[in-house]
């Protein structure tokens, strides 16, 4: 009898204790806007932080909440800005696609080093070595840091700069935030123009560091028809909205740091 008593006794508070579990979890939920679930399923899942929130449930969070766009997430693009708006009951509008480009043309044949490097393999760490091992205070370290951080497999250093295969970028964001350079950039997807240079240094200066640099010459802006490209200081930059990519600063620049690309960029493995 002692035994069926004990039994009776735990079967009783196992009751009470799991109708005040039961009470306490409606008193005190959390409610969530069934949107979010939603707008979660909207998204590609990549959780790369692109958007600038956390992850995907964070974005479809600030989403709903009116605090994004509906074209917050740059690796869905166009269809998960449509998906979205369609829960949202807005419109997404058009959305450009953009990849990263790295502003850099300092192969080990052009960008002169001033030390061998001999340490951790990652950029930020041989920075705080003097800037890292190449004479140019902008140019590429080449260790690949943006690489190792690319969820999409898309960047690889080749000869001394990193390279960004455009099939593959999914426009995150990501290796802009890891570069400690800063030379990584996010242009239009179908942008075949870029400037492969980020020294704002006077010509002079960039010469005694690399063969390859922006010396801000301006050669490029007067043969731009459409005004598409300028120079800040020393250095030249390209208007996307303006560039019809007809290539004459490239084949007027003097230093041929100005590249256009007539094929989707690819990168061998």
């Amino acid at each position: 009898m002692e035994i069926l008593y004990a039994f009776l006794l735990f079967a009783g508070i196992s009751l009470v204790l799991g109708a005040m579990l039961a009470i306490a979890s409606k008193v005190f939920a959390v409610k969530v806007d069934p949107r979010i679930p939603e707008v979660v399923e909207c998204l590609p899942g990549a959780n790369c932080g692109g958007c600038g929130f956390s992850g995907c449930s964070a974005c479809a969070e600030a989403i709903v909440n009116g605090e994004a766009k509906v074209s917050a997430c740059p690796v869905g693009g166009q269809e998960a800005a449509d998906k979205i708006a369609a829960v949202m009951g807005v419109e997404a509008g058009t959305v450009v696609r953009m990849r990263a480009q790295v502003m850099c043309s300092g192969t080990h044949g052009n960008a002169k080093e001033k030390y061998i490097y001999e340490g951790p393999h990652d950029c930020a760490a041989a920075m705080r070595l003097g800037g890292g091992p190449k004479e140019c205070p902008n140019g590429c370290i080449g260790l690949g840091s943006c690489a190792v951080h690319c969820a999409n497999d898309a960047i690889r250093v080749v000869d001394g700069v990193a390279v960004v295969d455009a099939e593959k970028c999914g426009g995150c964001g990501v290796c802009v935030e890891t570069c400690p350079k800063h030379i990584i950039r996010l242009i239009p997807f179908d942008a075949k123009v870029h400037v492969g240079c980020s020294s704002p240094d006077k010509g002079v200066q960039v010469k005694g560091y690399c063969d390859a640099g922006c010396i801000g010459c301006r050669l490029c802006t007067k043969v731009c028809e459409t005004g598409a490209i300028h120079v800040d200081g020393f250095i030249a930059s390209i208007d996307y909205e303006k560039c019809t990519s007809c290539g004459k600063c490239a084949e007027k620049c003097p230093r041929k740091i100005i590249i256009v690309k007539d094929e989707k960029v690819t990168v061998e493995a």
